[in-house]
C-alpha cells in the first residue's frame, strides 16, 4: 500500500502529480525545462532527482521522524549528490556536492531521502529489492556508528576505499589541458567554448553583463587578470536545477591557451524545502549566501573559488569547474554487492561527519545531542518503512508523469 497519494500535497491542495510538477517549474526557461522533463523521463531515479519538491510536499508534518536533532542538511541527499572536487586547499576530496536545497531541519530528512534513493535506483542499477534493503541498513548502521563516536573525518585519496578510491585514483591522470580540449577549441592563440548539448550560445547583451560582473568581482581578488573573461555560454547540467540561469565561463587563468580555467555561474533560488520547514531559519541576505554558507559548514574543505555574486538583482553562486569534478559510477559494482556496500557506507560516514562538523551553528544540534541520538536505533525501522512506502510512491508518480509526456 502506498503511504501517500499523489493527488493531495501538504498544503491540502487537490492536484495531480503532473500539475504539481508543472506548478513548481512554471518560472523555468521553457526550452531548458523541456530538457529537464526529458531527463526525468529516463527512469524513476532520474524522476526522483528532478522532483525534490514533491518529496517534501508529501513528507508528513506530524511524523515522529521529525523529533530528531536539527542539523544543516543537504536537503536533496541521494546517490548522485556525492562527488569529487578540489578543495580550496587544492587537495582532492569526495563529499556531498549539492547544497541548492540546504536548510536547517531534522537530521532524519536527509537520511530518509537517501534511503529512498537507494530503493528507487535499485531497478536501474539491477539491484534486487532484498539487496537494496540491505544497502539501506548498511547506510543506517554506518551513519549511526560514526555519529555515536562524535569524531569528524573526511575522504581523500589516502582514506578512500573501493569504488570511491578507484575514482580518486583515476583523477591523477586528468590534466587541465585535456579538460579544456574537451570543452573548448583553439582560435588563434586563445580558446573559445565549444557549443553543443552541454553549452549553448547567449546573446551579446547578456555576455556584456556577465563580463562587467566578473570584472567588478575580480577587482577585489588577489589576481584580477586571472578572471579576464574569454568566452561564456549557457551551461546545461544537472536535473533538478535545469531551467535555472546557469553559465560556463572561460577565463584567462594562468595563461592562454592551455592554462585557462572554467567557472560555473549558477542562479540561486529559494529551497524547495522552505514551505515545509519546521524550524526557524537564519536570515540570509540572498539564497546564494544560504547555499555557500551551509556548504562551507558541512564540507571538510569547500571547493576552490567558491563565492556569491549578483547579476540583474539575481543571486548566483560562482565556483571553479575542475578536472577533478566527478561522481562514482555505481554501475561498475559488477554484481559484487560488497562494492556497493563500501560506497554506501562511505556516503553514510560523510553524512554524519557533515552534521557533526556543522553542529552548534545557528540552531543546529551540538555533538553531544547527536551522540545521544545515536545511542538508540529505535528510529531505524520507521525510517526504513517510510522510505519503502515512498519509493513505491515515486514509482507511481513516475508512471503518471511518463504517461503525460510533458
Amino acid at each position: 500500500m502506498l503511504l501517500l497519494h499523489s493527488t493531495q500535497n501538504n498544503l491540502g491542495t487537490m492536484t495531480t502529480v503532473v500539475e504539481r510538477i508543472q506548478q513548481f517549474n512554471h518560472t523555468r526557461k521553457p526550452e531548458l525545462l523541456t530538457l529537464k522533463y526529458q531527463a526525468m523521463r529516463q527512469n524513476a531515479f532520474a524522476f526522483l532527482r528532478g522532483t525534490c519538491h514533491l518529496f517534501y510536499e508529501d513528507f508528513p508534518a506530524n511524523s515522529p521522524l521529525n523529533a530528531a536533532p536539527p542539523v544543516w542538511i543537504c536537503g536533496d541527499l541521494h546517490l548522485e549528490n556525492f562527488g569529487s572536487y578540489k578543495g580550496n586547499d587544492r587537495l582532492v576530496y569526495f563529499d556531498i556536492n549539492d547544497f541548492d536545497e540546504a536548510a536547517l531541519a531534522p537530521c532524519t530528512w536527509d537520511l530518509v531521502r537517501f534511503l529512498t534513493s537507494i530503493l528507487v535506483a535499485g531497478q536501474s542499477l539491477n539491484i534486487d529489492s532484498t539487496d537494496a534493503l540491505a544497502l539501506c541498513q548498511n547506510f543506517l548502521t554506518a551513519y549511526t556508528r560514526v555519529l555515536a563516536k562524535g569524531q569528524v573525518g573526511m575522504v581523500n585519496r589516502d582514506t578512500a576505499t573501493g569504488l570511491v578510491k578507484e575514482l580518486l585514483d583515476s583523477l591523477k591522470q586528468r590534466k587541465r589541458k585535456d579538460f579544456l580540449e574537451k570543452r573548448t577549441q583553439k582560435v588563434g592563440r586563445q580558446r573559445q567554448l565549444l557549443l553543443n548539448e552541454k553549452a549553448r550560445a547567449i546573446a551579446q547583451t547578456q555576455r556584456d553583463k556577465i563580463e562587467s560582473l566578473l570584472k567588478t568581482w575580480a577587482a577585489k581578488q588577489k589576481k584580477p587578470n586571472f578572471y579576464r573573461l574569454l568566452d561564456v555560454a549557457y551551461r546545461i547540467a544537472g536535473t533538478g536545477s535545469l531551467g535555472l540561469e546557469r553559465y560556463v565561463l572561460l577565463v584567462e587563468g594562468n595563461g592562454s591557451p592551455n592554462s585557462n580555467y572554467l567557472l560555473d555561474l549558477k542562479a540561486s533560488s529559494i529551497s524547495s524545502l522552505q514551505p515545509y520547514l519546521l524550524l526557524p531559519q537564519p536570515h540570509w541576505t540572498t539564497q546564494a549566501e544560504r547555499i555557500v554558507t551551509i556548504r562551507q559548514r558541512v564540507q571538510w574543505a569547500p571547493p576552490a573559488l567558491l563565492d556569491t555574486v549578483e547579476l540583474d538583482g539575481q543571486p548566483y553562486v560562482l565556483r571553479e569547474l575542475q578536472p577533478a569534478d566527478d561522481a562514482v559510477n555505481l554501475s561498475q559494482w559488477n554484481g559484487k554487492l560488497r562494492r556497493l556496500q563500501k560506497v554506501i557506507e562511505t556516503m553514510a560516514e560523510i553524512t554524519a561527519w557533515g552534521q557533526l562538523l556543522s553542529g552548534g551553528r545557528q540552531g543546529s544540534a551540538i555533538a553531544d545531542d547527536l551522540i545521544a541520538f545515536a545511542q538508540t536505533i529505535a528510529w531505524h525501522q520507521p525510517l526504513l518503512e517510510y522510505a519503502r512506502a515512498y519509493a513505491a510512491q515515486v514509482e507511481a508518480d513516475y508512471q503518471a508523469f511518463h504517461k503525460a509526456k510533458l
